[in-house]
């Protein structure tokens, strides 16, 4: 009984951020266009956006002829940015119907659809068969109930690194951003001590980076 509770509870919630994020999907895209409005509320608000991206797909150079796996991959702008850059094949999941139809079209647009696959659906439900050099696993984590499944899951999927990004819930960032989702979807926000116990836990090389208002963390799933 108190397990079938706990799934009940468990799928409200994912239903909920995915019927959050189709509505979002739209202003979220326009996040990352070069406008004077976005230069200033990034610069106040979201700058941890732009440098865990820049972090991420740095991380993943050089990545000719490399496999890159996106959970949580919205609109698709690492893909994008990392097929032109000259990655093999990218694959990018996401719940949400109208962040994967913006992914493609941006993809389509690129002139990158090729290389890139965008697949709807839940994370920890769908079944990969194969592993990826890389994978990116940020602005994701935020919304995960319970976020070692997720990193055993994406470490089981990964070849070289797995990157990934936690909100901090200290600071007045954290304390904004728990009132805006207030009434939207569950957030879920981390500190340190948190995550170090997490990782711990999976034996493998790690590292830990605060980035304005996340951590970044570097898991080296082949040691280097």
């Amino acid at each position: 009984m108190k397990s079938t509770l706990k799934t009940i509870i468990r799928r409200n919630k994912m239903n909920s951020t995915k019927v959050f994020f189709n509505k979002y999907a739209k202003r979220f895209n326009k996040i990352y266009e070069n406008n004077i409005v976005n230069l200033i509320l990034n610069k106040l608000f979201r700058e941890s956006i732009r440098l865990r991206q820049d972090k991420a797909i740095s991380s993943c150079l050089p990545v000719e002829g490399k496999t890159v796996l996106d959970v949580g991959c919205g609109p698709g702008h690492y893909m994008i940015d990392l097929a032109k850059m000259g990655a093999e094949k990218l694959v990018g999941i996401d719940f949400a119907e109208e962040m994967i139809s913006l992914a493609k079209e941006k993809a389509s647009a690129a002139g990158v659809a090729a290389k890139c696959e965008f697949i709807e659906a839940d994370f920890m439900k769908h079944n990969f068969n194969v592993k990826y050099n890389y994978a990116i696993i940020t602005g994701f984590m935020d919304y995960i109930q319970n976020p070692e499944e997720v990193i055993r899951k994406v470490l089981g999927l990964t070849i070289e690194k797995a990157l990934f990004s936690f909100p901090s819930n200290r600071g007045i960032l954290a304390w904004q951003r728990k009132w805006r989702y207030k009434n939207r979807c569950e957030l879920y926000l981390y500190d340190e001590k948190i995550l170090e116990q997490m990782f711990d836990n999976t034996g493998i090389k790690y590292k830990i980076e605060k980035m304005s208002r996340d951590y970044f963390v570097t898991v080296s799933v082949d040691g280097k």
